[in-house]
């Protein structure tokens, strides 16, 4: 009996046994299906199609960004990055507003950092995103696009402009070898101004659309008070409570100044709002004009022509006759156009596919080509992979390097219609439709409601 008692237990034993280690494999198999099962959902994740969506406000370059979008998805088969173009200076800001209106905002907007700030609301907070930009970036460079202390949008492009010039044009009309760092005054431009006009060549090429006018040009005026861009703010402040009289403002008397002699040699005196960017631009290539007021970005329509010429390069707008005053030595500098993410409807998976895009733009090298070699400009990024062909960017270069510029943020801060406002009242200077007086009084009305 002892026997047969043993012989059961043994047999139980043995059958317990059998079924722990069943249920043991059942629940390894079961771990094991239930991690492939993440597995295939986290790469289901992974390749799942998004469409996101580009703003572009930078118009001269729409076709050097299709090529960019084409290789990124090819990159990655399941983006699709679709790019909403503006046209060069052209109700660009309106066609922001009518998308965000509609709901339908751009995933990605190309903005100028005013334009931002005005929609701070309607963007993506990056402060995640702010300490891995500034190891990529030059030094100084997220603190002079930061918004309101925000990092609302990344920057993707350095940009100076001034009075460009045209070697060859120059050295002929003069027959002398020609030094930019001896014109430091306005009289010293006028002088040779005279010399290039009497040789039967255009000194300048002045481009009259309402950008160039109102935010490049009369934007100096308000950068020029001071190097400190709180105290510039301050004076605007002013200049809004109506407690400014423009026409005895130095800074202001001196700039226009200078533009009443740029009128008065300009290529397209005779008919001054033509506005043609690529007209105009080509004109200074290739030597109808020895100077142009532009910036380094007119490399995009410049380097691609055919029998230009080969030299340029960048001066200051002298505001005085004195070499020493702030700006007859300096160059306008900026970061202005920044990337910034919508934050009102794109969902988190159009946010990050945004994310991706952006950085491999600005830290490829298809991306860094396309933004250095083909579009001609300067990146404030380390670890440069492209190099440019842009001679003006160049030059502007050679300014930043000695710390010779003047800092155009305190246009971030203005109302987004500002340079299309003030830029009609430049245009009507510039066609001898009003008096300085005039001109300054809609500049004033102007400020004054924006209060």
């Amino acid at each position: 009996m002892k026997l047969k008692m043993a012989s059961i237990f043994k047999l139980m034993s043995i059958v317990l046994l059998s079924m722990l280690i069943a249920c043991s494999n059942d629940s390894s198999n079961a771990d094991e299906n239930s991690n492939s099962d993440e597995n295939s959902n986290d790469n289901q994740d992974q390749s799942e199609d998004v469409k996101i969506t580009f703003f572009n406000t930078s118009a001269e370059v729409n076709e050097v960004f299709e090529n960019l979008f084409d290789k990124y998805e090819e990159l990655n088969p399941n983006v699709t990055v679709e790019l909403i173009p503006t046209p060069i200076g052209g109700a660009q800001i309106e066609k922001f507003q009518s998308l965000l209106a509609s709901g339908t905002p751009a995933t990605i907007a190309n903005l100028d950092a005013g334009a931002i700030l005005q929609y701070k609301d309607k963007f993506l907070d990056l402060e995640s995103e702010k300490e891995k930009y500034e190891a990529l970036t030059t030094p100084g460079t997220i603190d002079r696009v930061l918004l309101d202390g925000k990092y609302l949008g990344i920057p993707w492009t350095s940009q100076g402009y001034g009075l460009l010039y045209n070697k060859r044009v120059i050295e002929e009309a003069t027959g002398e070898s020609f030094d930019p760092s001896v014109t430091r005054t306005r009289d010293d431009l006028a002088a040779l101004f005279e010399e290039i006009d009497a040789s039967g060549t255009a000194p300048v090429v002045i481009h009259g659309a309402d950008w160039s006018l109102g935010s490049h040009y009369t934007g100096l005026g308000y950068a020029l008070q001071s190097r400190d861009v709180e105290e510039n703010l301050a004076f605007v402040e002013e200049l809004k409570n109506g407690n400014v009289v423009l026409s005895d403002n130095p800074q202001f008397n001196g700039l226009m100044d200078t533009f009443d002699l740029l009128k008065k040699y300009n290529l397209r005196k005779d008919d001054p709002l033509v506005s043609d960017y690529n007209l105009d631009s080509t004109a200074f290539a290739k030597g109808e004009a020895a100077f142009y007021f532009m910036g380094d970005w007119t490399w995009a329509v410049i380097g691609q022509l055919e029998g230009r010429d080969e030299e340029f390069g960048v001066i200051p707008v002298p505001i005085s006759n004195n070499p020493e005053d702030y700006g007859n030595s300096q160059i306008a500098f900026s970061e202005p156009k920044l990337f910034a993410i919508d934050d009102t409807e794109s969902t988190e998976a159009q946010q990050q596919a945004a994310k991706e895009l952006i950085e491999w733009m600005l830290t490829s090298e298809e991306g860094q080509t396309a933004i250095i070699t083909e579009m001609g400009l300067n990146m404030p990024y380390n670890d440069l992979k492209a190099e440019s062909p842009n001679v003006i960017s160049n030059s502007v270069s050679e300014y930043v390097q000695r710390g010779d510029v003047i800092s155009i943020s305190v246009m971030n801060y203005f109302q987004p219609d500002w340079w299309s406002k003030v830029g009609a009242s430049m245009q009507k200077y510039l066609s001898d439709n009003i008096e300085r007086e005039e001109l300054y009084n809609e500049f004033e009305d102007y400020w004054e409601s924006t209060k």
